[in-house]
């Protein structure tokens, strides 16, 4: 005959277990939303970043350029061509 009695102190272990892997399911489940925000906001900073050397290429032609670093890739992010647009406007007319 098999002998199905466990020590007390596997029995809370398996508990414990189990406890630590449902909190950690929803420590992950409750994370997901603001891991998707950073990422989408890394993403477009990077674009915003690419998007000014591309235009820097272009109006260097022009004498014009604006320096790339990470509050003008945050700004051309974030507003797009009209972010870009207003760093050239910022650089040029009213600075």
């Amino acid at each position: 005959m098999v002998n199905l009695y466990l020590d007390p102190s596997v029995i809370i272990s398996i508990i414990a277990y189990i406890f630590g892997i449902v909190v950690l399911y929803y420590l992950i489940l409750s994370l997901a939303i603001p891991i998707k925000t950073l990422i989408n906001f890394l993403i477009r900073v990077l674009a915003g970043g690419i998007f000014l050397f591309i235009v820097n290429t272009i109006i260097e032609y022009m004498g014009m350029t604006v320096a790339i670093n990470p509050m003008t890739a945050l700004v051309s992010g974030y507003l797009g061509v009209p972010g870009v647009g207003l760093l050239l406007a910022l650089k040029y007319i009213v600075l």
